[in-house]
C-alpha cells in the first residue's frame, strides 16, 4: 500500500479541496475559534445545544463501570458532563486539534475532574485496540472528519461487542418552510456573530456550510450499517435541525 498522500477530493464546506488540504483547514479553522467556541455555541444555539446534549448522553444508556471515548471533543463539553456522573470506568476525551484539546483539559482541570484522559489523535486511525470501550459519542464534530466513513469504522472497531456508538450532529431541517429562514440565520448572521464574538467570519461560515453537506437522516444511518453497526435508530430533535443516531456493535 502506498504511503502517498490521497488525491481524492472531499467537501469543505461548498468547496471540493483535496482530502489532505481538508484536513488542515479544518484544522486551521478550530485552531482559530478555539478560545471562544464554547460562547460562540451558546449565543449560536440560544443555549439549546445543552437539551441536545442531554439527550444524545441519555442515548448512550451506560452500564455500570463503563470504559466511554468522547470523540471529536473539542472544548470537552460532553466529557465533563460524563465526568460529573462518576459512574465510567475510563473515560477518554479525544480530539485532533491539539487548541481545543488544550481548552478542553483547562475546563476539565478548573471542575475538578482529573481522572480523564485527553489523547490527541486522528477520528480515522485511533490508538487504541479493537474493543476498547464500552460507549463512544461523537457530538458535532462528523461533519469535520475529512472521511466520516473511516471515522465511522473506526469507532465500531473500538467497541466492543454490544457496545453502543451515539452521534450527535446537525442535519436536515424538515419544514421547508422554514428552510430560508434557517439560511438567512446560517449565512447571513452567524458569520457576523462569529466576526463580532471570535474575530472570525469565515471560520462560521464554514460551519455553516459544512452542516449544508453533511449526510441527511437517513443516508446517515445507512452509512452507520455500511460500518457494520446493528440497530440503527435516529431521533430528530427540534424539526430535524438536530438528529441523534444511534448503533450497536454486535
Amino acid at each position: 500500500m502506498s504511503d502517498a498522500p490521497s488525491t481524492e477530493d472531499v467537501d469543505f464546506g461548498f468547496a471540493r479541496v483535496p482530502a489532505e488540504e481538508k484536513t488542515h483547514r479544518v484544522q486551521a479553522v478550530f485552531t482559530s475559534v478555539a478560545s471562544r467556541y464554547d460562547l460562540m455555541n451558546d449565543l449560536m444555539s440560544g443555549g439549546l445545544h445543552r437539551l441536545w446534549k442531554r439527550f444524545a448522553l441519555a442515548a448512550l444508556a451506560l452500564p455500570p463501570r463503563a470504559r466511554v471515548l468522547d470523540l471529536a471533543c473539542g472544548t470537552g463539553d460532553l466529557t465533563r458532563r460524563l465526568a460529573r456522573r462518576r459512574e465510567t470506568a475510563l473515560l477518554v476525551a479525544c480530539d485532533r486539534n491539539e487548541a481545543m484539546l488544550r481548552r478542553g483539559r483547562e475546563r476539565l482541570e478548573d471542575a475538578g475532574h482529573t481522572g480523564v484522559r485527553p489523547v490527541c489523535a486522528d477520528a480515522e486511525a485511533l490508538p487504541f485496540p479493537d474493543g476498547s470501550f464500552d460507549a463512544v459519542i461523537i457530538g458535532f464534530g462528523l461533519r469535520n472528519v475529512t472521511r466520516p466513513d473511516r471515522a465511522l469504522a473506526e469507532m465500531h472497531r473500538v467497541l466492543a461487542p454490544a457496545g453502543r456508538a451515539v452521534v450527535l450532529e446537525f442535519s436536515r431541517l424538515r419544514p421547508r418552510l422554514l428552510r430560508p429562514l434557517y439560511d438567512l440565520y446560517s449565512f447571513g448572521v452567524l458569520p457576523r456573530l462569529g466576526a463580532a464574538v471570535a474575530g472570525d467570519a469565515a471560520s462560521y461560515r464554514y460551519l455553516a456550510e459544512s452542516i449544508r453537506r453533511h449526510p441527511d437522516q437517513e443516508t446517515l444511518a445507512g452509512m452507520m450499517r455500511s460500518a457494520g453497526f446493528a440497530d440503527v435508530v435516529h431521533h430528530d430533535l427540534h424539526a430535524g435541525l438536530v438528529a441523534v443516531h444511534r448503533g450497536t456493535r454486535p
